[in-house]
């Protein structure tokens, strides 16, 4: 049987996705081609706002169009939210959550049997346990992902996460490592740790932490060019992190530490962990030890009652920490959390016009912390060729972006080139 597999949201559900791609391929099916029939469509879905929501609903009844005559899986997180709505949805098969993503190859073969819709998702994620699932033989990036842990404890009161994936839960110390070491086996030059709160890592293992971890795959992996963190909190970044990032070369230097707000009162409704003088002390205790680190950053602007006075602290803020990058988004309400009941819901225009004062002042950012590597030489990853522009694309360990046109094909290579601000 042919399948597909399309992905929305995060890369943890990229890996997910790949994950299963392994496992329908280790149980004998095969993956589609472009204009082959195909047997199996899957979808997996993402509930991190009410636009993911929506977006999530369009698709899967896009599939359920696009292939009339495949049996139709829906899978993740907007999945374990509405499966209740979702399995009224004529041309839906099989619905499964944010557990039990392993056995889908044996419910499309249950499908097959008996044609009856099948709804596997468990309630109650606050129960669930770590499943294991490997996408170690299907990535094809230079850049391996690699999830080490899922659910969130942190309650944000804009997320609707701890609720759709249930508790912090760690993968095994070994399962973690056994993986790295055969992604390097396999070629990958660089990992990127992942998870749906990365940093919260070990808290429910006994020994061990996000520390830990990184010195036992370096360890194990000797062969490995980079080791990347995707994110982390600011609570969770200790002095031990901070030194292993500056005395291990293998460490990538970059760091993305979401803010969310530069204010602290925001902050306080947003029940973030910390306020903005603890965030800017630990930024502070970062560049002491690692001047040239690449710090980039989270921000939701527009949040309930964000006034004005709020929004320019968060500017005033953001100048001070001296980004080297931000990611923007408007405040999307998510129902079902505290924050979609909250008072003062912003005016969608206002948040426009936020989004686009901070991403004038990230692009300012980039462009001064970019300027103090102009003529250096650095090491760059080279993961892909751009048709349009005809050159390769990597990135370097600060993620810096590099574009270099060659006769020679770079792709995957690793090479010392003179930076120059693209």
């Amino acid at each position: 049987m042919k399948f597909v597999v399309e992905t929305l949201g995060c890369k943890v559900n990229s890996y997910e996705s790949d994950a299963l791609s392994v496992a329908l391929l280790n149980s004998g099916f095969s993956l589609a081609k472009i204009d082959e029939d195909v047997d199996v469509a899957i979808i997996n879905t993402c509930s991190v706002t009410s636009t993911s929501d929506k977006k999530s609903r369009q698709q899967i009844r896009k599939l359920i169009r696009s292939y009339p005559n495949a049996i139709v899986v829906a899978m993740g997180c907007y999945v374990q939210i509405a499966h209740n709505e979702l399995k009224t949805i004529p041309g839906l098969d099989i619905l499964v959550g944010t557990s039990l993503r392993s056995s889908i190859p044996t419910l499309i073969e249950q499908f097959k049997k008996d044609g009856k819709q099948i709804d596997a998702v468990e309630e109650e994620p606050r129960l669930f346990t770590y499943e294991e699932i490997v996408a170690t033989s299907y990535t094809s990036h230079t850049r391996a992902y690699l999830k080490i842990q899922d659910g969130c404890d942190n309650f944000c009161s804009y997320c609707i996460i701890p609720y759709s994936r249930g508790k912090n839960r760690s993968r095994l110390e070994s399962e973690v490592i056994a993986e790295a070491v055969a992604l390097v086996e396999k070629g990958y030059p660089e990992i990127v740790l992942t998870g749906i709160h990365t940093g919260g890592y070990g808290f429910d293992l006994e020994a061990t932490n996000l520390t830990i971890l990184c010195k036992k795959i370096l360890a194990a992996a000797p062969g490995l060019v980079r080791l990347r963190i995707s994110s982390l909190e600011e609570t969770e970044i200790t002095s031990e992190l901070i030194h292993l990032i500056k005395t291990e070369p293998r460490m990538a230097k970059h760091l993305h530490i979401p803010l969310q707000s530069g204010s602290s009162k925001v902050l306080r409704r947003m029940n973030r962990r910390y306020d903005t003088d603890a965030f800017l002390a630990k930024l502070d205790e970062i560049r002491r030890e690692i001047p040239l680190l690449a710090i980039t950053t989270d921000v939701i602007v527009g949040f309930p009652g964000e006034e004005e006075e709020e929004f320019k602290e968060t500017v005033a803020f953001i100048k001070k920490a001296n980004f080297s990058e931000l990611h923007v988004f408007p405040f999307s309400s998510r129902s079902g959390t505290p924050a979609s009941k909250m008072r003062g819901q912003v005016d969608p225009q206002v948040k426009k016009d936020r989004v686009q004062v901070l991403l004038a002042v990230s692009e300012e950012l980039n462009k001064k912390y970019k300027q103090q590597f102009v003529g250096q030489s650095l090491t760059v990853i080279f993961e892909n060729f751009d048709e349009n522009k005809k050159v390769y694309r990597g990135h370097t360990s600060n993620y810096l972006l590099v574009e270099q046109a060659s006769n020679e094909n770079l792709s995957g290579k690793i090479k010392s080139v003179i930076y120059q601000m693209q």
